[in-house]
């Protein structure tokens, strides 16, 4: 009963990160992008034992000769290829149930994201407040941005001089 979780909760780490970082993966495939990133997230990359190159080894090996993703089948099939070189002392079963406890459960994170800093000097050239001259005029008084209107004098096309003041009764005289 726990093998079954336990290859349930694997075959939900496949699928977290097959589908991390491309819009239109359906979770059935995994590329070599995202199995290198599995194994270095789970730690199934040691550095010593296994390395970055060993992983991208063992996906070349799994994969089809055309194709540049791995099933689910191949998946386990290279971790089985990676369980022996990583637990070295111990048998193949016991290896490849290691290997799997590292990967089950686990998902992609984020890592290396940049966060927007809004201290010193990004702080006071966003204040809109102290904004002057035409730039003022770019914002309403919240301090939200007016868009085109803002940024252009927009024209009436009317047809009439600014300040003209019998706008709009020439179709008045006309008709009498």
């Amino acid at each position: 009963m726990a093998e079954n979780a336990d290859i349930a909760t694997l075959e939900e780490s496949f699928k977290k990160f097959a589908i991390y970082g491309d819009t239109k993966a359906t979770g059935q495939e995994m590329t070599g992008k995202n199995w290198a990133k599995l194994c270095k997230e789970c730690k199934v990359i040691d550095g010593k034992t296994v390395t970055g190159t060993d992983v991208d080894i063992v996906f070349s090996k799994v994969k089809q000769k055309t194709a540049r993703v791995i099933t689910y089948e191949e998946f386990k099939k290279a971790l089985e290829e990676l369980s022996s070189k990583r637990f070295k002392g111990k048998s193949k079963e016991e290896a490849y149930e290691s290997i799997c406890k590292l990967v089950s459960g686990r998902e992609p994170a984020s890592m290396g994201v940049t966060k927007a800093a809004a201290t010193g000097a990004v702080e006071r050239l966003t204040d809109t407040s102290k904004y002057t001259g035409s730039h003022k005029e770019r914002f309403d008084e919240s301090g939200k941005g007016k868009g085109k209107g803002g940024r252009e004098n927009l024209v009436e096309n009317t047809g009439y001089v600014g300040a003209y003041k019998h706008a709009g009764t020439y179709d008045a005289k006309v008709k009498k």
